[in-house]
């Protein structure tokens, strides 16, 4: 710990300064919620609820599939849902199996798919029925052994079970039948089919045994697999309960809209609901006007989000037809919140919402700012949370800088990631001397609040999504008529940052935007596509020929200054 951590004389009298983790598995909380609340809702789903000790039970008869499958402690398995049941059974499952977790985004290509395979060797993968094409396209090129398939309508109650099939047609024009035998397996069959039987724990180390490859690009490059242990998941849920020190064990309702396969609605709804005994209502998507009737409805308490997902809601036509005051608490993550956004935000609830900050490597919660009792500081990311030590480094030295001093934010604590999967030169290049280094320049006011000012991250924030130029750039140089691509995150009032592509044609070529978009939509997800291309004779180069992305950047935020003084 650094001597200085001003910090700590900021924190409410309920606020431990240390955590006290008990050194356990990170699926023994759901063995301990269903013995608790074994007949309280853990889930509900579209109408459908699903009990504790239900949920546990499915837990084991997936892990004990997965045990007929071959699956030995640390293999990888990877689950490729949106929030759905199917999704936390699976996860605790596979940890109960000894397995660890890789979380894939469902809105991946082809392409993605078998990169993250390859990656993280993943030897058996869950997914939607609609997916399924996908996944047995690429799955040759990888270790992926067996595909286990499940729909949304496994878990829907009737008659919307019946009807969703027709509506899935509908929006997707395919339907996808897959047999229960050979490599294809059925989720539903499983449950069928397989006993809840208590799965024979091999020798257990809190410290090092990996829970989770969660994929993140990091500062540079293709995605990486942050090794993330039990007790980096275990601290960080913790580290969030002790920030939650008004809500009730056993009573809270969380709205679960985040998704899973992002370590913030993974860390905050998923592993702090079962470890707390709270209910999850679950949306399998945002849609402002679905979350709007859920939360008049089923009345939640807690609501981790994006600014994206809050500015969706307070721009709602209707907003003011629904009533929002159950809503207490919400931790906003993934991007910088707006302060008009939290406090339009708190009059329409009534409740509070408050900016926290963190990365993949960090399981991800690092800083926030207090939900009660003292008022959020305007600009600041907040404070380091219980059991967390964060400084500014000097970007020239590498020593700690004093109070209001710019340089990079480096933190460290016991949800700081092992390290990069397979990838030993890029951890070295992070975790300095058990420091992890954000890469995002700011500083610390003598109160101990942290301020993010820039980063030296060439990753774009869109709506939340962590976005790598260097993905999209590959994927667009492979076009035929493209002679230099770079792809930068422009400011935008809704996603925070949307990406624009600046192309440079070969000569005697032309493309429209629309082919364009076309072409990319074939091999990147949808978040991931470009929404602004700018056609260029030219790009902005170094003396050595390096495309200077910082400068398009800067003439894109100079351009948008100039537009507000003239209007």
């Amino acid at each position: 710990m650094t001597m200085n951590q001003p910090w700590l004389a900021e924190y409410p009298a309920e606020i431990p300064k240390e955590l006290n983790l008990v050194e356990k598995p990170l699926q023994s909380y759901l063995t301990e919620a269903a013995s608790l609340y074994g007949d309280k809702a853990a889930i509900h789903f579209m109408g459908k609820e699903i009990g504790y000790k239900e949920l546990y039970e499915s837990a084991l008869k997936f892990a004990g599939y997965l045990k007929t499958l071959g699956i030995k402690k640390g293999d990888r398995v990877a689950i490729m849902l949106p929030n759905t049941p199917q999704s936390v059974i699976a996860y605790y499952g596979i940890l109960y199996a000894g397995g660890v977790v890789v979380q894939t985004n469902p809105l991946y290509m082809e392409r993605e798919i078998e990169y993250q395979m390859k990656d993280s060797g993943a030897k058996v993968i869950l997914t939607l029925d609609i997916l399924y094409p996908r996944v047995s396209k690429v799955m040759k090129n990888t270790d992926l052994e067996h595909i286990i398939v499940t729909a949304i309508k496994d878990y829907l109650p009737f008659p919307k079970n019946l009807i969703y099939p027709f509506i899935q047609k509908k929006q997707y024009g395919i339907v996808v039948k897959v047999d229960h035998r050979g490599q294809n397996h059925l989720f539903t069959e499983i449950m069928k089919t397989a006993v809840a039987e208590a799965v024979s724990q091999e020798e257990f180390d809190f410290e090092n045994d990996l829970a989770l490859l969660q994929y993140t690009g990091g500062t540079t490059g293709f995605p990486k697999g942050v090794m993330l242990t039990h007790k980096n998941l275990v601290a960080n849920a913790s580290m969030c309960d002790a920030w939650l020190y008004k809500c009730t064990k056993g009573e809270e309702r969380m709205l679960g809209i985040l998704p899973f396969f992002h370590v913030y609605g993974m860390t905050a709804v998923l592993i702090l609901s079962v470890m707390q005994g709270y209910k999850m209502i679950l949306l399998p998507k945002f849609d402002a006007e679905t979350t709007l009737k859920t939360i008049q409805k089923l009345k939640p308490t807690l609501f981790p989000g994006a600014p994206t997902i809050y500015i969706g809601l307070l721009n709602h036509p209707d907003l003011k037809k629904y009533d929002l005051s159950s809503i207490d608490s919400c931790l906003s993550g993934s991007a910088p919140l707006p302060v008009e956004v939290q406090q339009q935000f708190e009059e329409v609830t009534g409740g509070k919402l408050v900016e926290g900050y963190g990365l993949t490597e960090s399981s991800p919660v690092t800083h926030s700012n207090f939900l009660w009792d003292k008022a959020r500081i305007k600009g600041s990311i907040g404070v380091p949370w219980p059991g967390t030590d964060s400084a500014v480094f000097s970007m020239e030295t590498g020593e700690p800088l004093p109070p209001n001093e710019m340089g990079e934010i480096v933190v460290k604590g016991p949800q700081v990631m092992k390290g990069y999967w397979n990838r030993p030169e890029e951890t070295e290049q992070t975790l300095k001397d058990g420091w992890l280094l954000t890469g995002d320049i700011g500083y610390m006011d003598e109160k101990g609040y942290f301020y993010v000012v820039d980063r030296k991250k060439d990753m774009i924030i869109a709506g939340g999504f962590n976005i790598y130029p260097r993905e999209i750039e590959e994927v667009l140089y492979e076009h035929p008529a493209i002679q230099e691509v770079v792809a930068a995150g422009v400011p935008d009032p809704y996603r925070g940052e949307t990406v624009k592509a600046y192309v440079v044609l070969k000569e005697g070529e032309s493309l429209t935007e629309e082919e364009l978009n076309e072409y990319s939509r074939k091999y990147l997800a949808a978040y991931k596509v470009p929404r602004i291309y700018e056609f260029r004779k030219e790009l902005p180069k170094t003396a050595v020929g390096k495309i200077l992305r910082r400068a398009l950047v800067d003439e894109e935020r100079q351009k948008i200054e100039d537009e507000q003084k003239t209007s």
